[in-house]
Parts: structure tokens; C-alpha cells; sequence
């Protein structure tokens, strides 16, 4: 993310006053099954997607579906905003989306399984309603199917 100083007046005012969401009825759960025991999922806001997937466009409240033994050479991103510095993750996708960090996981049986598939959404979204109401939802419902049991979100 750029300094406040380095944007120009008008990203800097847009940036100063973009409303921030605030959520105060999102229920607590306890967690109470073992990791060694759990099957996880990931979620990422990277705009992540495999090389043959649609790209994502700015503001798209879409998600894509990346399969838990996908290769991650085969997984790009299409993430489109002015703070959004692709370095590191052209390097290492494991720094936006930690897919060989959980299967070592797995084989130290720190958890118990992966899901069959993770989910990327784009980031940068100035209206969310869409993805509040919609597509994340959507995504919770399949991982729900999957049995998943515990996800780590990686914001981006």
C-alpha cells in the first residue's frame, strides 16, 4: 500500500473517507475440535484464480474456485488496485495464499485434512453488499458441504 503522501489529492481524500465497514452481530463460536483433527479451508481476497480461469476485474464480487491440489504454478492474479504490489506474491504465492504451508501441515499432522477446494475473491471492493449477501455466502454453503471445520482467511 502506498504512503498517503505519495498518492495524488484526489486518491488521498478518496482513501481519508472511504467507509469502513463495522460488524457487531457476527456470532462467536468457541473453538472446540482438535486442529490434528480438522479439515481446513482457505479463503483469500488476492483476486487468485487458476491460469485458465476468468480473470477478475476491478470490483468483481465474484469468487473463484482453486482446487486444494492445485499446483501453485498454475495459480495467477488478476488483483487490480493502485495499493496492490504483485512482488512478493510473483515470488511466492504462499505470501497471499499459503497453499504448500498447509500441506506441510498436514504431513506434520498439525491438521487433520484440507478441504477439496479454496476460494479467492477480488479485493478492493468499494461496495461489498454484493459479496455480503451473495457470493460469500455461496462460498460458506460449499465449504459447509465439504465438512470443513476451520478456515483461514488471508485479507490481501
Amino acid at each position: 500500500m502506498p504512503r498517503l503522501d505519495q498518492l495524488s489529492e484526489i486518491q488521498r481524500q478518496s482513501a481519508l473517507y472511504f467507509p469502513c465497514l463495522e460488524n457487531d452481530t457476527a456470532p462467536w463460536t468457541p473453538w472446540t475440535k482438535e486442529l490434528s483433527k480438522s479439515k481446513v479451508a482457505l479463503v483469500s481476497s488476492a483476486g487468485l484464480h487458476l491460469r485458465n480461469d476468468q480473470p477478475f476485474k476491478g470490483g468483481d464480487p465474484t469468487y473463484r474456485v482453486i482446487p486444494s491440489d492445485a499446483n501453485t504454478a498454475d495459480v495467477i492474479d488478476s488483483h487490480t488496485s493502485i495499493g496492490w504490489d504483485r512482488t512478493g506474491i510473483y515470488r511466492d504465492l504462499n505470501l497471499a495464499f499459503p497453499m504448500d504451508r498447509l500441506r506441510e501441515l498436514v504431513e506434520r499432522n498439525v491438521i487433520g485434512s484440507l478441504a477439496p477446494d479454496y476460494y479467492s475473491f477480488m479485493g478492493a471492493q468499494r461496495d461489498p453488499r454484493k459479496i455480503i449477501e451473495e457470493t460469500a455466502p455461496q462460498a460458506a454453503e460449499a465449504m459447509n458441504a465439504q465438512d470443513v471445520d476451520l478456515v483461514l482467511l488471508v485479507p490481501v
